[in-house]
């Protein structure tokens, strides 16, 4: 790895795709709030991971793996967060007006997601998805459990999911 620059730092997050979800450290620009980094211009087509810790789905059971450094193509990523306990501001006022949560259950990989989605009160989620055109949606508020990994629990105030690589279920 080469030395920080002066204007860096270092983030650990979680990348979730398909078949794998990675832990590990990013660089990022000192001033880039790394909860939406994927919605920026400086994200490339890689997401670029150091040290990451690597479970492979896809067999009969899980795998582990590990790198000093892994690329994942960001037409793979369905969902990222900040690793906890870290956390920064959410990036909604919550004062704004014709807004509420609506509790969702998001299928991302193999991981099960129990969320909320922040959407107008002016229409119905059908609605708010079909018109909705962003890249990445933030979803707050997630308990992310997974079933081939009985022992897995992970909370996290925030998180970034590519709508159309995740199924949304709502109870």
């Amino acid at each position: 790895m080469k030395p920080l620059e002066t204007d860096e730092k270092i983030a650990l997050v979680m990348v979730y795709t398909p078949n794998m979800l990675v832990r590990g450290e990013v660089i990022v620009k000192e001033s880039l709030r790394v909860s939406i980094w994927l919605r920026t211009q400086s994200i490339s087509n890689y997401v670029h991971i150091l040290r990451p810790q690597i479970i492979l789905f896809g067999g009969e059971s899980p795998k582990t793996l590990q790198y000093s450094e892994i690329f994942v193509p960001i037409v793979k990523v369905l969902a990222f967060h900040l690793a906890p306990p870290a956390h920064e501001p959410l990036d909604y006022e919550e004062d704004e007006a014709n807004r509420m949560m609506q509790a969702v259950d998001l299928m991302v990989g193999t991981f099960l997601m129990k969320a909320k989605l922040r959407i107008s009160t002016q229409t119905d989620m059908a609605t708010n998805l079909d018109i909705s055109s962003t890249a990445w949606m933030s979803i707050y508020d997630a308990a992310v459990s997974n079933p081939y990994l009985l022992q897995f629990s992970v909370q996290t105030p925030m998180l970034l999911v590519n709508p159309g690589g995740v199924s949304i279920g709502l109870a």
